[in-house]
């Protein structure tokens, strides 16, 4: 068909819906990068901490230039993200907006997301070249606010439910870690999951690995505030090279579609673990037919894949699962590695929660 013909099928109604959405993204991608600034600077803070500011008030509160805070407001307003009195011609913040954008102990802070958002943008050119040429983008070669926004983004989840729900969904894993057990925490980043489970269970000891040596330094250190360094450490070591330990537990927390070689990672975890031991791995929430995961958790997990998931296993030359792998090409790779045994144990709105045993 014709461009002239394809032009006489429009429908117009359906046409200003369609272009209705695009400048809604136009404007959720703008306001992405504000409220990384909102952040960065302090400006939800200061409204939170107050009974309502205006754009001068709320500059000298945070030594920023009252101008730019202007138009930031009134943008934060339009998205829903602060509320505006008109009465009095000042800015606020809901109980669930101070939750989400400033608590960073709460289960709902989201603040994270917009330094990760930040960072993958930034790697464009690279994904871009990558479109063209093949290969990918290694996670060390990103922006480093990608490492301090994957912590914050991750944190409040594994806070909420990984002692509470994940652990005792494992065989016989939660006992074990009580009396004094062994767990290996594959691609730990900054440690926020290891230093989690670590105060949960004093009696046990944990080994923290991640092939990024700047995130290992970090883990180091964020060990060291929470007072944990008598039972854990950190090594700089990719997963098909962890240290073997006879492990009780083995856990790829949001990892394993990250990794080039997935099954070889879990060959050498089939190798470390105890006889009697259980693989945990929690995956990004995803479907298991591609049309399962038209919806905005499916969107945001498929774009960051993208940008970040994909890009480096296929910087490491090898299989790509990427963040919205299926249940079953997950299998497939923790059998191919060894195991025998694969469930989904539990899950929450944005993860999957598996376990493997011999």
């Amino acid at each position: 068909m014709s461009q002239s013909g394809q032009a006489k099928t429009i429908n117009e109604e359906k046409m200003h819906e369609f272009l209705g959405k695009v400048v809604s993204d136009f404007g959720a991608a703008l306001s992405s990068t504000l409220g990384y600034i909102g952040i960065k600077l302090g400006l939800y803070e200061a409204l939170a901490n107050s009974d309502g500011l205006n754009s001068i008030e709320l500059a000298e509160k945070t030594n920023t230039t009252e101008r730019y805070v202007r138009e930031w407001l009134l943008n934060q307003a339009s998205g829903g993200y602060i509320e505006f009195d008109s009465e009095n011609q000042k800015y606020w913040m809901t109980a669930e907006q101070k939750t989400a954008l400033t608590d960073e102990t709460s289960p709902f802070y989201v603040g994270g997301g917009f330094y990760v958002l930040k960072a993958m943008s930034n790697a464009q050119p690279r994904i871009t070249q990558a479109f063209q040429n093949g290969g990918g983008m290694l996670w060390g070669e990103h922006d480093s606010d990608l490492f301090i926004g994957t912590e914050k983004f991750f944190r409040p989840g594994y806070q909420a439910h990984l002692i509470a729900e994940w652990i005792p969904s494992l065989t016989q894993i939660e006992e074990k870690l009580v009396k004094g057990a062994k767990v290996a925490d594959v691609g730990c980043g900054h440690g926020a999951s290891t230093i989690i489970m670590a105060k949960a269970f004093p009696n046990s000891r944990f080994y923290g690995f991640d092939n990024h040596q700047t995130s290992i330094k970090n883990a180091w250190s964020r060990a060291e505030k929470a007072g944990v360094t008598d039972r854990v450490s950190f090594e700089v070591s990719p997963a098909s090279d962890i240290t073997d330990e006879n492990f009780d537990l083995i856990c790829f927390f949001d990892c394993l579609h990250d990794i080039g070689n997935p099954v070889n990672a879990i060959k050498r975890a089939h190798e470390t673990l105890d006889s009697d031991g259980s693989l945990l791995i929690v995956e990004p929430m995803a479907g298991n037919s591609v049309e399962e995961n038209f919806n905005p958790v499916g969107r945001t997990f498929s774009a960051a894949s993208t940008l970040c998931c994909t890009a480096n296993a296929m910087a490491q030359g090898g299989t790509a699962l990427g963040a919205v792998a299926t249940e079953e090409v997950l299998k497939e790779v923790i059998l191919a590695g060894g195991f025998s045994q694969f469930k989904r144990t539990t899950e929450t709105p944005f993860n999957r929660i598996f376990e493997a045993r011999n």
